[in-house]
């Protein structure tokens, strides 16, 4: 992107393995690039470099105070510090402090007012209003609209899928089981030793609505409410000459979608947390006539640009609404000419 936009900046690449040679040839150059593993392996080194800018991009990679990223990262030392962020507070109010930890140390007090349980109170609304004020002239936030205005439209549409009898009564039956077990649970023991029971509940829920052999692969050969909806319209649009991501948090269940693609002669790109090629699988998705990319939706959510594709179909929509958002921004951003769509199931 440098040699693109700025091809005069002198750029250094600070995660190749001749590294601690390039170190000595900071001082010659205008920006260092290098990655929040390196940084953690490096850091006794970068720390002793005083930078104009020291700048995190995909910020929340420090969200957790406690990880030896954000520490490394506030080992940084510069004159001026920016974090680049599109979800600044994805879990928890504890991230938010860990970015101001990094941007201006000791602005917000102790971690402990920002993560009950450490010892600290649960900070209340006025509080909440308080800080929210004081951090108001630190952020500066700008929507999509008003920075990529050449940016073409896109469609939301909700695509509704019922379930066959064979998986509607393996949903019902684990539904009927979970209620009765958690609500007997909750009687015995209470509903706050009661929540991670819950929340394993709903996810067992969430996989039979998407397919039973997420639950037992023995099943992986049963019908699919989701997959039966999604495979015709993927046919339809490659055989139109378009392009489709499909986001998933299951890898298991792309990996079901990958066998029907295999028997529907239908090409395709994969990519998830485990890959490591992951420049050629986008690079032969963007620039080659291949019409679909699989992606597990955590590692498609960031460091990735698919304006290739003109839709993106989510399998599984996340619960939280910043996650899937981010992983629709891999297609609709600056470079995307044609988008027409993006489709939860």
């Amino acid at each position: 992107e440098a040699e693109r936009f700025t091809p005069d900046l002198r750029v250094l690449d600070l995660t190749r393995s001749d590294r601690r040679r390039a170190m000595s040839q900071i001082g010659e150059h205008d920006v260092v690039l290098t990655t929040y593993g390196t940084l953690r392996r490096d850091v006794g080194d970068l720390k002793d470099v005083v930078f104009d800018y020291v700048i995190l991009d995909e910020a929340q990679m420090i969200k957790n105070a406690r990880t030896s990223t954000a520490k490394s990262a506030r080992l940084l030392r510069g004159a001026h510090r920016l974090a680049l962020s599109g979800t600044p507070v994805e879990n928890r109010l504890s991230e938010l402090w860990s970015l101001f930890e990094f941007l201006n140390p000791g602005m917000l007090g102790a971690f402990s007012l920002f993560a009950p349980g450490t010892g600290g109170r649960t900070l209340d609304e006025e509080s909440l209003q308080l800080v929210a004020r004081g951090l108001r002239p630190f952020i500066l936030r700008r929507t999509k609209d008003q920075v990529a205005t050449e940016l073409p439209a896109r469609t939301e549409q909700t695509l509704y899928c019922d379930l066959e009898p064979a998986q509607r009564e393996l949903y019902d039956e684990l539904r009927d089981h979970y209620r009765a077990s958690l609500l007997g649970r909750i009687d015995d023991v209470g509903l706050n030793r009661t929540k991670m029971h819950v929340l394993e509940a709903l996810l067992r829920l969430r996989q039979a609505a998407c397919h039973p052999g997420l639950l037992d692969p023995a099943r992986a050969s049963d019908a699919s409410a989701k997959l039966d909806l999604l495979l015709p319209r993927l046919q339809e649009l490659v055989e139109d000459g378009r392009k489709a991501i499909v986001f998933s948090q299951f890898t298991s269940l792309l990996a079901l979608l990958q066998t029907r693609l295999d028997e529907a002669g239908l090409t395709y790109e994969y990519l998830d947390g485990q890959t490591r090629d992951r420049a050629a699988r986008v690079a032969r998705f963007q620039e080659t006539a291949c019409p679909l990319f699989l992606v597990s939706l955590k590692a498609g959510g960031v460091g990735l640009n698919l304006t290739a594709a003109e839709y993106v179909f989510l399998l599984d929509p996340w619960w939280n609404p910043a996650v899937e958002a981010q992983a629709v921004d891999r297609v609709h951003r600056i470079g995307q000419k044609s988008m027409a769509a993006w489709v939860p199931l």
